[in-house]
């Protein structure tokens, strides 16, 4: 099997917990015995480590902020033991806190995190793909006449797509992992460019399976290795928050709805994407966005944040679609 996993998505698996990412280690065994066919290039080792600071301090960013001072009433004093027992948790944490992010800080330094162990194991033992000027030259060109992939004069996407095209060996498929849109037809997210199809099946006698999430690809491929499906939950709330049109939006809540629970990280995330995305928030007087947001409301409720849902319930006065 060729297969091709896209920056952004080894980027996030600093996002999954440690179940996750022993599920992933599978993967990496597969990838060591031969068993997976690995395509790593010059251009995704780059832009892996020149953008994992900046991921890992995204994902810590709010951990290393967690500062807790809670102020306590004069009338607490009457109970001095509960008091005591409050100051003494709270100083327990603080210390804690304190050890934690001075051990992450060395392992992050050192590179030394799982997920760095997982990624070092896939590019130490994936097959490595020579960059080539004649290859920078025609990504070139696939970029100056407005072929794709590619973004915003940025060559990355477009010197892969033409290392792969050079790599693989005709008439063998390929699968290609990748979250990035310049991959994905604008008629459904999920599939391949037609174009990109097109191109590969003309040049390669060959197929080429696409799929936007890795649990995707373990699901079809590998089903024995279980990612949780929360991270595709997490995956949807952040494709809601990103959603440029109504028809965005109406296929991600599509999506969201097959979900029969969220957790309470997840349903603030989604209240916080209603207010935030001017899309979603335009969407409401929709009949499938506002029923599934008033579903989300009603729901969970007791789990939500206090001003994002009043702010939410304002907003849903404001289009006459106020809930019950």
């Amino acid at each position: 099997m060729q297969l091709f996993i896209d920056t952004n998505i080894l980027l996030s698996f600093y996002a999954l917990n440690q179940e996750d990412l022993r599920e992933l280690g599978k993967l990496a065994d597969r990838v060591i015995n031969r068993e997976v066919t690995l395509l790593i290039t010059d251009q995704i080792i780059d832009e892996f480590y020149r953008n994992r600071e900046q991921r890992i301090e995204g994902s810590l960013k709010s951990f290393y902020g967690q500062i807790f001072n809670p102020q306590l009433p004069q009338i607490c004093e009457n109970y001095p033991e509960e008091a005591e027992r409050l100051r003494s948790a709270l100083k327990e944490y603080e210390q804690a806190h304190s050890v934690m992010v001075a051990r992450m800080a060395i392992d992050i330094k050192a590179k030394n995190l799982q997920t760095d162990q997982i990624i070092h194991s896939f590019f130490a033992n994936g097959h490595k793909v020579e960059l080539s000027p004649a290859i920078i030259d025609r990504a070139r060109l696939r970029m100056g006449v407005g072929n794709p992939p590619g973004k915003n004069n940025s060559l990355g996407d477009a010197i892969n797509w033409e290392c792969l095209l050079n790599i693989v060996p005709d008439q063998s498929d390929l699968f290609l992992i990748s979250g990035d849109k310049d991959y994905s037809s604008p008629l459904s997210d999920d599939e391949l460019s037609g174009f990109l199809q097109d191109e590969w099946e003309r040049r390669k006698q060959s197929k080429i399976h696409f799929y936007r999430r890795l649990s995707a690809f373990f699901k079809d491929r590998f089903p024995e290795i279980g990612m949780a499906n929360s991270r595709d939950r997490d995956y949807l709330v952040r494709e809601l928050s990103n959603s440029q049109s109504l028809a965005d939006v109406q296929k991600v809540i599509t999506r969201l709805n097959s979900y029969p629970e969220f957790t309470a990280g997840q349903a603030n995330g989604i209240l916080l994407a209603a207010l935030n995305n001017q899309r979603v928030a335009w969407s409401i007087d929709d009949g499938q966005v506002r029923g599934f947001l008033l579903d989300i409301m009603n729901r969970y409720q007791q789990y939500l944040d206090v001003e994002m849902l009043d702010q939410l319930k304002s907003l849903f006065e404001q289009q006459r679609a106020v809930p019950d």
